[in-house]
């Protein structure tokens, strides 16, 4: 999924942007023990269960730190992993190795657990129509890894930015002066292809919604006996959206509501982080 031409143009520069961060003159701990070039070998390990996710990220920092870095992979994105696991073998420059150690690990833990807890919530909507959806809480400059783990972990993306697509929330409806004339605002801007999508709070705003020709009607916040009724009011006029501190726990008792859609920030910003580690560096 993240093709050579993304990897080029929209990863390897925050990549680098992130190596930069890490090696602001020189690594010099690194130039303590190992001054000149030697070719060295190091195993990745997982240290917990989980999916594995960010591989070719991994591969990446390491490769534009020095091309002759060589990774050998014995899994994939997408796999179960277990703890102990070796999940990779990485040969080149000790110096390299060392240097591009941590920032390859930050990316690799990081995606593999959004993953392995988006996998953990799609379970939960298996035998159900109901799509599992991230948001735009991540974290800044990391959303393209982020999103993508997301995927890995067999969740979907909403929209990647904002001009992504039309989503009116509380704030766009307050400027606009209410439900029905955000709808008909964004309905006289946006491009015809896109679909309308605005979130209400309140029954009430159910029904602007509702006669105000919105395509998705986002239910945020909402009691579950709330959300009934709106299902009864939108009566399939709109795909139906559920928002609002959706987690894992949560997930399991909004599948009798008949929605299109789940959406949960916590995919991406709740989280915690698969541990792997890089162990057994030995010159060769």
């Amino acid at each position: 999924m993240l093709d050579p031409i993304t990897m080029k143009l929209q990863v390897d520069p925050l990549i680098e942007s992130a190596l930069r961060e890490d090696i602001t003159s020189e690594d010099v701990s690194t130039n303590c023990v190992m001054p000149y070039r030697k070719t060295g070998r190091v195993d990745l390990i997982a240290k917990e269960d989980g999916i594995i996710c960010g591989l070719p990220v991994f591969e990446r920092v390491f490769t534009i730190l020095d091309p002759e870095t060589k990774v050998t992979f014995f899994a994939k994105d997408g796999d179960e992993v277990e703890n102990g696991e070796k999940i990779a073998c990485i040969e080149g420059d000790i110096r390299v190795l060392l240097s591009g150690e941590r920032t390859a690990l930050n990316y690799l833990q990081r995606m593999s657990g959004i993953a392995t807890y988006t996998h953990q919530a799609a379970a939960l909507l298996e035998g159900t129509d109901i799509w599992l959806l991230d948001t735009r809480k991540t974290t800044p400059n990391n959303r393209i890894f982020e999103k993508y783990a997301v995927r890995i972990g067999n969740g979907h993306n909403h929209r990647y930015n904002l001009s992504d697509g039309v989503l009116l929330k509380d704030n766009h409806i307050g400027a606009a002066g209410g439900v029905k004339q955000a709808v008909e605002m964004a309905r006289a801007y946006a491009p015809f292809v896109r679909k309308i999508e605005i979130e209400v709070e309140n029954l009430d705003q159910v029904r602007e919604a509702v006669d105000a020709g919105a395509d998705i009607i986002m239910l945020d916040n909402m009691s579950h006996d709330m959300m009934a009724e709106a299902m009864k009011i939108i009566d399939k006029r709109a795909e139906v959206e559920v928002s609002g501190n959706v987690t894992c726990e949560k997930i399991a008792s909004l599948t009798d509501l008949g929605v299109n859609y789940i959406s949960s920030g916590a995919l991406t910003h709740s989280a915690p982080i698969l541990d792997i580690s890089m162990k057994h560096l030995h010159a060769i």
